[in-house]
């Protein structure tokens, strides 16, 4: 796209020679002459800068600025004038105005101007473009499956989302949690604010606290300085607290506090900070159950709960299995530059056949090691991990021992060697892999 400028003004000498200077320095320029033309102009072409005369025959110049940010506000304006006055300047700026000349006395600003509006016209332009891929990646199409369990809960989730209410979603591990808090926000009217994500799990309460308030300097050894808590990180955002249920007893009235009033304290601090933020929060655990056995605060619960949606294990959505599946395993290939694969009956069948405790991340776990196994374009059921043909009643006790030996053989290979990553691969100890080696003499 070629770099536009759009002069508005009425006097028409003024406006071709500003035009043919501007042309100059290889940028497209489109002229009119009322505010009314301007805009036409701007509705149908991709006006990035638009240096405007203050006095028009049916617009004031400084006035059209708002209406020119309606229309598109990445546009920067340039507002013009034979007379400039103190009130007209901040209006203008007020208004959204990049600058606010006096014609004759700053002809030589006009061209650097244009430039730096460019610039931060074409800046807005990527940053916006960069915001609505990230509300596409993270809508709710990118939560996958057609069974009717799930559509129940994306259907609630699509209710919320328009709001700013808070959220308890309630599940198993890996039912795609914080997919959901992703899309809940990026959907809502905070979108184009933070979201900002936080396992309750993954730290002690002490941690956690200074994490999520912050701290002033000085409220414990090591903290030489004054650091943002996460709620101030998200804030006009939404902030997500996974697993929930694991926050110590004596935080979970600090963050009841947030969600009464909105108010916090650092940690250290003796002032109250203000913070508007949404909360989504979610667990594993049944909430209720604890509160009525005093290990979570009954009104935290009741806070948290306000709207609650219970996202279903895959073992509920057997007919999801099968598409989720094919959908990591073209991700994957697509990621590692592979032929397209074949898949085999067998391959399938252990898939939708396997209980899926991991729900999800386990499918999309093993999707991606079966890719990364794979040596030819034909997916066999030899690739999965030994559980899925352990599992099956039909199975042959020493045909179990082959595959195993098979997959143990394959993954070695892949890792050249590396036992860890090995390990890590095949989802077993260090131990249990050196001992698999020696039962099936795989070293000499």
């Amino acid at each position: 796209m070629q770099d536009t400028v759009l002069i508005i003004d009425d006097e028409k000498k003024i406006c071709s020679l500003l035009a043919r200077i501007i042309e100059l320095e290889g940028f497209k320029v489109f002229q009119a002459s009322t505010g009314k033309e301007g805009l036409k102009i701007i509705k149908m072409e991709e006006v990035l800068v638009v240096l405007s005369d203050v006095k028009l025959p049916d617009y004031n110049g400084v006035e059209l600025v708002s209406e020119i940010k309606k229309i598109n506000p990445i546009i920067e304006v340039i507002n013009l004038t034979a007379f400039g006055t103190i009130a007209d300047g901040v209006m203008a700026m007020r208004n959204g105005a990049f600058d606010y000349i006096t014609k004759g006395d700053d002809n030589d600003k006009i061209i650097p101007l244009v430039y730096k509006a460019m610039d931060k016209a074409k800046l807005s332009a990527r940053v916006y473009e960069l915001e609505k891929r990230i509300v596409k990646k993270y809508n709710f199409d990118a939560i996958l499956g057609n069974s009717k369990s799930i559509k129940e809960a994306i259907a609630l989730a699509q209710k919320v989302a328009a709001t700013s209410t808070t959220v308890l979603l309630l599940g198993e591990t890996g039912t795609g949690k914080e997919v959901f808090a992703q899309a809940i926000h990026y959907e809502g009217p905070r979108k184009l604010k933070p979201f900002v994500a936080v396992n309750c799990s993954g730290l002690n309460s002490e941690l956690l606290e200074s994490e999520l308030f912050g701290y002033k300097a000085g409220a414990f050894t090591g903290a030489a300085k004054d650091k943002k808590g996460l709620l101030e990180e998200a804030n006009e955002g939404t902030i997500f607290l996974d697993e929930i249920g694991e926050m110590s007893l004596d935080l979970q009235a600090k963050l009841l506090r947030v969600l009464e009033n909105q108010t916090y304290i650092k940690v250290g601090d003796t002032q109250t900070s203000l913070v508007n933020v949404r909360i989504i929060a979610a667990t594993n655990r049944d909430l209720k159950t604890e509160a009525e056995a005093g290990k979570f605060r009954l009104d935290l619960f009741y806070r948290l709960s306000i709207f609650s949606i219970e996202l279903p294990p895959l073992s509920h959505r057997r007919e999801d299995i099968l598409p989720i599946a094919m959908y990591y395993l073209a991700e994957f290939t697509l990621k590692v530059n592979k032929p397209d694969f074949t898949v085999d009956k067998e391959f399938t069948k252990l898939l939708t056949g396997h209980n899926w405790k991991g729900n999800i991340r386990e499918l999309k776990n093993v999707m991606e090691r079966v890719v990364i196994l794979a040596d030819d374009a034909f997916i066999t059921s030899s690739l999965l991990p030994y559980e899925f043909h352990h599992q099956t009643k039909s199975a042959d006790p020493m045909n179990m021992q082959t595959v195993e030996k098979q997959h143990i053989i394959k993954v070695l290979k892949f890792t050249r060697g590396n036992k860890t990553e090995t390990s890590r691969l095949l989802g077993i100890g260090l131990t249990t892999l050196y001992r698999k080696i020696d039962e099936y003499k795989l070293e000499a």
